[in-house]
Parts: structure tokens; C-alpha cells; sequence
């Protein structure tokens, strides 16, 4: 079956991504699947970068060795929510996302990795990071997708977590998401959203 794009989700589906999705504060003991994970990144490959760039990578942490490596890095306040949590993912970018071009733009990959290449290095990070982030908000669709709840934490050291688990690499942290299904009282109360005249124009 060929999906078009004047098809619609329906409420429930919008409702499970969207309208009734939540963050996640604790997560019950269900283990989640490494099929799981890797059906996660299924979905999440397909998000959309500049010029086709890919640079997201993703850490699986899920031992409790490797949890307990990361958790000194991590704000005190997200300590036990990621020990707590079956799964916890370290979204990163690569810095050197641009060597990947002849792969991920094969019509004219070589010289664009050239062109990148030539890039100050904090310029081409600037690229990476975006494009990164952007393809963040459809990993956390796709951890919704796979039935799971997703508690994205921004208070972390990343210095100390490359130097951790990416040293020698091109790899740079930039989020933290812990990953499960909802333990008790997992939701704090719905915040209002902003009203769409404080959010929309048009011209």
C-alpha cells in the first residue's frame, strides 16, 4: 500500500503523537526491546535535514553500568528519573556529518563533502546542530509511535558525557530522553499553550 500525502491521521493517532502525548516524569519496571530501539530509529531516520545530511545519532544507554557513567554527568534533578528509566537515549549530532555525503546525496556527494569540509569547524557544527534538533522532534514521534514515553532532560553536562562515551569520536551530545513505558503519576497536570493570536501571523 502506497501512502499519499493528502491522507490524514486519524484522532486516535493524532491524539497518541500529538494532543495527548506526554512527557514523562517516572516509568514503570516493563523492560523496552532492542527491537523496539531499533524500530524507533526506523521511523526517526526518515526526518528531515538540510540537504539530506543526517546527523543525528543516537546512544542507547540500558545497563546499569552505563547508566551509572552517565548519571554523574547529569543534573541533579534528572539523576533518578534516568536510573529509573529502562532506557535512557543521548541524542547527539556529528560534527563531521558531512563525510557522509556521498552516501546520503550520491548526485553530488563528493562535492559537497568538499565543500563542507572546507567549513570553519564551529560553522559546520552550527549546520549539524540544527538539522540534529530538527530531527529530534521526530524521534520523540517516533518513541510515541512504538507506544513508549519519552522524558527529554536538557540538564547535563555534554562535555563531560563526550568525553564519557564519545571521546575519539565526532560525536557531540546535545539532549538527553529517558525512555519507557509510565510508572505512577507519571504526568504532571497539562500547562495551557499559547493562544494562536500571541502565535500566528499572516500575510
Amino acid at each position: 500500500m502506497t501512502t499519499t500525502f493528502t491522507e490524514q491521521l486519524d484522532d486516535t493517532a493524532r491524539g497518541l503523537l500529538f494532543t495527548d502525548a506526554r512527557t514523562a516524569n517516572s516509568f514503570s519496571d516493563e523492560p523496552v526491546t532492542d527491537e523496539e530501539l531499533r524500530g524507533i530509529w526506523e521511523l526517526a531516520r526518515f526526518a528531515p535535514t538540510m540537504a539530506n545530511s543526517q546527523p543525528l545519532r543516537v546512544l542507547f544507554v540500558r545497563t546499569q553500568e552505563a547508566k551509572e557513567r552517565l548519571v554523574p554527568h547529569l543534573s541533579e534533578g534528572n539523576r533518578a528519573k534516568a536510573l529509573s528509566a529502562p532506557v535512557v537515549a543521548v541524542l547527539a549530532y556529528d560534527a563531521d556529518f558531512h563525510e557522509h555525503f556521498p552516501t546520503t546525496f550520491p548526485a553530488r556527494g563528493e562535492a559537497m563533502r568538499e565543500n563542507f569540509g572546507g567549513m570553519p569547524g564551529e560553522s559546520r557544527e552550527q549546520v549539524a546542530k540544527y538539522s540534529a534538533a530538527l530531527a529530534s522532534g521526530v524521534f520523540f514521534l517516533a518513541v510515541r509511535a512504538h507506544g513508549l514515553a519519552a522524558g527529554p532532560m536538557g540538564g547535563f553536562d555534554s562535555a563531560g558525557v563526550d568525553e564519557e562515551f564519545f571521546a575519539g569520536t565526532s560525536w557531540r551530545s546535545h539532549l538527553v530522553v529517558n525512555i519507557g513505558h509510565p510508572g505512577v503519576d507519571p504526568w504532571f497536570d497539562r500547562l495551557p499553550r499559547i493562544h494562536e493570536d500571541d502565535a500566528l501571523a499572516w500575510a
